[in-house]
């Protein structure tokens, strides 16, 4: 990445007690570029209103919503604006569309949910086994991955759904979404991909997946709070969510209940396009899958600087698979013995490192691993604007604490 890189992000310049803070909590959301924080200001500034009136800034409002579906559906490689609708946030969203789905279902249908996946793709799915739906549940192996031979043995005939991850906030182990998209394909089920956790880190191509659904936030990515749903083409005009009336009735925008945060997509817009900046190609898709493999190679390094670094300490015992590559996104897992997390982390934040304790709403993984009663793992993350340096001074902190 460019030297000037980190002078983009205003954060990365404040000094707390005499020194520089150490981002690591990228994982909850990264921090935010000046491009972003000025488009939403920009956007306060001049154009404030409602959509699809006749003057100026309602115009400009329509703008930044169809500007900002497209440049979602080129950074999920989706086939068109139409297949992106916005919410909340990934939570609010994949409620809204349980319940969609739900109408669509008969009791004794089945979805498959995992062990290894975030409450946001669990929670909603629970729900309907009050509705007479079977929710079946995919174990997780101590390795921190899947039991891809319990995956096949839940899927069915009777199987309408599989909800999964494509990467897991908590231990950074990357799912094998083209595999059980294959399963899926044999009995007819809808796939839903949570890429929450992926998509700041890999690229994602949602129509070589062959998702049915696909969800992840801005804030992952560089962007402020906005949740983004990405609906295959024609399959959510064969839903009904919950809307008004007087809503749009027709995709993107039926799943989107009431006034858009206009203001926040228009930072989603330029996140998109901060990324794309990182890049080189003769397009806006080409210039994001370019940055998007420089953001790996990046960040993969330093997690397996701080992985290596983390395994010579005695006493600390990281909780997830090894550091390889593609086979891993740039977050990492561990326990210190005789330390539980939030001691962990409350030394680190004495030393201006910013890294988080808990299970991190991966409640269930924490749970079967038997790592909840401990108060969870403390966790961190690589960003696109961490430095080897910063693994260095988070390296000795680590060591001394563990004396």
């Amino acid at each position: 990445m460019t030297p000037d890189l980190r002078l983009q992000f205003p954060a990365l310049q404040r000094i707390h007690n005499g020194r520089e803070l150490v981002f690591l909590d990228g994982p909850a959301g990264v921090q935010v570029p000046h491009v972003v924080i000025d488009s939403i200001s920009h956007y306060y500034k001049n154009s404030n209103a409602n959509g699809h009136g006749a003057f100026i800034t309602t115009q400009e409002t329509d703008v930044v919503i169809d500007e900002t579906r497209s440049r979602m559906a080129t950074f999920l490689g989706a086939e068109g604006p139409n297949t992106i609708s916005f919410g909340q946030n990934m939570t609010t969203l994949n409620f809204s569309l349980s319940q969609a789905i739900r109408r669509a279902l008969h009791p004794g249908d089945e979805i498959v949910i995992t062990q290894l996946d975030h409450e946001s793709n669990r929670g909603p799915w629970l729900e309907l086994r009050d509705k007479g739906i079977v929710v079946r549940e995919v174990r997780l192996l101590p390795t921190g991955e899947l039991d891809y031979e319990d995956f096949a043995s839940k899927i069915n005939e009777r199987t309408r759904l599989v909800a999964m991850g494509y990467a897991a906030n908590i231990f950074g182990t990357i799912n094998k979404v083209k595999h059980i998209r294959k399963l899926t394909y044999e009995v007819g089920a809808w796939l839903l991909v949570d890429a929450v956790h992926y998509a700041p880190h890999l690229a994602i191509d949602v129509q070589a997946i062959g998702c049915d659904f696909l969800l992840c936030s801005a804030y992952k990515f560089y962007g402020p709070h906005v949740g983004i749903l990405y609906t295959r083409p024609g399959l959510l005009d064969r839903l009904r969510p919950d809307r008004l009336r007087t809503a749009a009735q027709a995709a993107p925008y039926s799943i989107e209940t009431g006034t858009l945060n206009h203001a926040a997509l228009a930072g989603v817009r330029a996140a998109v396009d901060f990324i794309a900046s990182l890049g080189t190609g003769d397009s806006m898709r080409a210039q994001l899958l370019n940055a998007m493999a420089q953001i790996h190679q990046h960040e993969i390094a330093l997690a397996a600087k701080l992985y290596n670094g983390l395994s010579s300490i005695k006493g600390v015992e990281l909780v997830g698979p090894p550091v390889n590559g593609d086979e891993r996104a740039p977050t990492l897992s561990f326990t210190l013995e005789g330390k539980n997390p939030k001691e962990v982390c409350t030394y680190l934040a004495s030393k201006n490192i910013c890294a988080w304790a808990g299970h991190f709403y991966a409640l269930r993984a924490v749970e079967v691993l038997g790592l909840l009663e401990q108060g969870g793992v403390t966790r961190m993350g690589m960003s696109v604007y961490n430095l080897p340096s910063e693994i260095d001074y988070t390296l000795e902190a680590i060591a001394e604490l563990a004396k």
